[in-house]
């Protein structure tokens, strides 16, 4: 890659940050909210995988 001077290379950063397309506000709030739920879903999923490795575990370790 050839080498740019400072110069040019702030006005290409500056050529792709007007490219950039944000999300609207409400596209933000309806990821957000899916987010959430999808957090809580797993959350759970999780908590009940871990109850069963550790009733497994436990009931392991009674045998020993």
């Amino acid at each position: 890659m050839a080498k740019v001077n400072p110069g040019e290379f702030l006005r290409q950063v500056r050529s792709e940050a007007g490219k950039v397309v944000w999300p609207s506000r409400e596209e933000t709030i309806r990821t957000a909210i899916f987010v959430f739920i999808m957090m809580v879903i797993l959350s759970l999923f999780f908590l009940g995988v871990d109850t069963v490795f550790s009733a497994i575990v436990s009931w392991l370790l009674t045998l020993a």
